[in-house]
């Protein structure tokens, strides 16, 4: 199974989520799956915007789909996402911090099936989203990043999850990006 990258953002998230992904490597060995807060009408817009910054494939992620490195999985509008194994599950139960998809359902769904190959990356946004996911995967051994506050366009996100005490590291975008190619080269060395 290879490792895995969770993205979690919300209110200015789809920008910052498409500068991460324009400087990942064509051949980072990583999965990639991407909670973003959004309006549920706007189902595949995402996936297409994405796309056009990612060299990777983007696809928007359907139940059972199985995790394959170097594709990025966005999770559909008004639908969470849960890591099942070595695949997707999707789910319309109610919303969570009156968010669908939930990026604390994503990351703590991924942790248990991940452990420590887990890597869980909270972006910007406006609410506390993520605090609880990012406490999953620390558990679990995986890495934790937040995006620097400062370098957000709504911070309220990165700062509950340093507040946490969860995170290891606090990056700016680009050294987000650094450093997902750096864990999907030692990916690539493993296979």
């Amino acid at each position: 199974m290879a490792r895995l990258a969770v993205i979690g953002a919300s209110w200015g998230g789809m920008d910052a989520v498409a500068r991460v992904l324009r400087q990942i490597e064509a051949d980072n060995r990583l999965a990639i799956a991407v909670a973003q807060h959004r309006s549920p009408d706007t189902d595949g817009i995402l996936v297409q915007f994405l796309g056009r910054h990612s060299t990777l494939s983007v696809v928007e992620a359907d139940d059972k789909d199985v995790i394959e490195p170097g594709r990025v999985y966005v999770a559909p509008a008004d639908y969470h996402l849960f890591v099942e194994g070595g695949t997707f599950a999707l789910s319309t139960e109610g919303a969570v911090r009156f968010s669908r998809p939930s990026i604390d359902l994503l990351f703590e769904s991924a942790a248990e099936a991940y452990g420590e190959e887990l890597v869980a990356v909270v972006l910007t946004g406006a609410n506390d989203d993520g605090c609880r996911g990012v406490l999953a995967v620390k558990e679990a051994g995986g890495l934790t990043i937040a995006q620097d506050p400062s370098t957000a366009e709504r911070p309220e996100m990165p700062e509950g999850a340093i507040g946490s005490g969860a995170i290891d590291l606090v990056l700016p975008l680009d050294a987000i990006a650094v450093e997902l190619n750096r864990l999907g080269a030692a990916e690539r060395s493993r296979s």
